[in-house]
């Protein structure tokens, strides 16, 4: 496990982050290979439901609005198409 994953794991548990945004998180990530298509599958199954729905639309606006170092959060999340 690399440390970036590492790191991620535990932001994820300290900031109590949901399944839903968990995922938009994994497919956003800085790392320099895009999301799997059954990642991305997974979240657009997610967003059938209404909960689900708001809390990937909340992560994607996040990572939207995501500037700097962290311009591939950016690019990444407009693979959402």
């Amino acid at each position: 496990m690399t440390t970036s994953a590492l790191r991620r794991q535990v932001k994820n548990i300290v900031h109590n982050y949901s399944e839903a945004e968990i995922k938009v998180r994994e497919a956003t990530s800085n790392d320099p290979w895009g999301p799997s298509s059954s990642l991305m599958s997974e979240i657009a199954d997610l967003t059938f439901n209404v909960v689900a729905f708001a809390e990937v639309m909340g992560m994607v606006w996040k990572r939207l609005n995501d500037h700097g170092k962290n311009w591939r959060h950016v690019y990444k999340v407009n693979t959402f198409k």
